[in-house]
């Protein structure tokens, strides 16, 4: 068993777009994102099969998808995707987002 705890990851940076990677496994793959607000993760896909969920953790901004798709996202709020479709974020607050990657590639 394995406890992360979120609080000791909360650090945003103006340069970019803070990363941590909290688990990786053959399983899965955990990574918090921390985006300044303004910050873009920018659109974008994998060539693999799996899946891959972003969770809103703190902020507000928006979940991002091909062409012009954008989607209103709060704390709490979870998208999920096959991880070879477009997926990103912008964030219109300082924001932090839980991504998970099933299987890891």
């Amino acid at each position: 068993m394995k406890i992360i705890h979120l609080a000791e990851h909360r650090v945003f940076e103006e340069k970019g777009i803070k990363r941590f990677l909290l688990h990786d496994s053959p399983f899965v793959r955990i990574l918090n994102f921390n985006l300044q607000a303004g910050q873009i993760f920018p659109v974008h896909r994998h060539p693999s099969e799996g899946q891959v969920s972003i969770q809103v953790v703190e902020g507000n901004g928006w979940f991002l998808g091909q062409e012009e798709i954008a989607i209103s996202a709060m704390a709490g709020d979870i998208l999920v995707s096959d991880i070879d479709e477009p997926h990103g974020v912008k964030a219109d607050s300082d924001m932090r987002i839980l991504v998970t990657i099933a299987p890891p590639f």
